[in-house]
């Protein structure tokens, strides 16, 4: 029998406490009706892996948190059928089950998708839940069209570009014929450039100067950082009916008076809202169909900034730096072969 190795929380620890993550031995799990068990392959870190750690109550049972995988089928619940064993998967999971940061993983068959057969794991370990987040907020929020080159004359600003949903959303929005304006450090002009961005903007800068001059609004406005300090000027820089979105929950009442005469909305997107409440859950596996797709195709790439084996050192490691701030792209930890 395979052992099962994970690395679990059991409290709200900084990580840099020797117990901050524990190294378990834990069974392969038994898949329910409608489930999966994969044997990963790889795994990524999110921001959201650390908020819900820093969330976590005191307790006996193991948190073990990871939003990313790819991996293989070794085992499908009896009313799978659309998935089998052997085939090669990648999804992002829910916050309701135990997460990636182990080698074996159950996950609802619904969230899964099929994994391209020669890509690089790390690659597809950092595509669905930036992708996911990405193209809902994009496509689903913002009310953009999902086809390519379908949205040309809409603008799009980005604040936080060369995130990881940064990095993928400005890709999806240059796929879809967006122009695309994005903010980030003039170090990461060239990530901007790289990854579908048309109008790097320094983050240091009054946005409103800078884009006003061009004597137009923008029709969608993603804030994929703190929105209190942008809302004043996205509110001046939206167009009328349109959309400004945020993936960041604020930590203020937000003052949306100003949005009123433009008729404009203000959109919250959050990934695991579909598998947390059951809802619209079947478009999950299409999302992660497309962006797999689209990556084949060469329109996307994954933005895989560094990787590192999966031990507890090195999640320690990726977990410290994404912690950190200022992360370009994604951080993935490989299971050995």
């Amino acid at each position: 029998m395979p052992e099962n190795i994970a690395f679990a929380a059991y409290a709200a620890k900084p990580v840099s406490a020797p117990d901050c993550f524990v190294p378990l031995s834990l069974p392969v799990p038994t898949p329910g009706p409608t489930d999966v068990v994969v044997q990963l392959e790889a795994t990524a870190l999110n921001p959201i892996d650390t908020k819900r750690r820093a969330a976590l109550k005191p307790q006996t049972t193991p948190a073990i948190f990871g939003y990313d995988g790819v991996g293989r089928i070794v085992a499908c619940g009896q009313a799978v059928t659309t998935l089998a064993v052997g085939q090669r998967v990648m999804y992002a999971g829910t916050t309701q089950r135990a997460g990636s940061y182990q080698h074996f993983q159950s996950v609802p068959a619904a969230l899964v998708a099929a994994a391209p057969e020669d890509a690089p794991a790390a690659d597809l370990a950092a595509l669905p839940l930036v992708g996911l987040t990405a193209w809902e907020l994009l496509f689903e929020k913002m009310g953009f069209i999902p086809q390519a080159n379908a949205n040309v004359g809409k603008r799009l600003l980005v604040v936080n570009g060369a995130g990881g949903v940064g990095s993928m959303l400005t890709q999806l929005a240059h796929w879809a014929g967006l122009t695309v304006l994005a903010t980030a450090s003039p170090a990461n002009f060239d990530w901007l450039q790289a990854h579908g961005v048309d109008y790097p903007l320094d983050y240091h800068e009054d946005l409103v100067a800078a884009i006003v001059p061009s004597g137009q609004f923008v029709d969608g406005i993603a804030l994929l950082y703190a929105p209190e300090p942008y809302l004043e000027a996205a509110t001046t820089l939206i167009a009328p009916l349109g959309h400004i979105a945020t993936i960041v929950t604020p930590t203020t009442p937000l003052p949306l008076a100003g949005l009123k005469p433009k008729a404009a909305s203000f959109d919250q997107e959050y990934m695991f809202t579909k598998s947390d409440y059951g809802v619209a859950v079947a478009s999950t596996r299409q999302i992660l169909t497309q962006l797999a797709t689209l990556y084949t195709q060469g329109q996307l790439t994954a933005s895989v900034t560094q990787t590192w084996p999966f031990t507890l050192a090195n999640l320690v490691t990726a977990t410290q730096q994404l912690e950190a701030g200022h992360t370009r792209g994604k951080l993935c930890l490989l299971m050995e072969a």
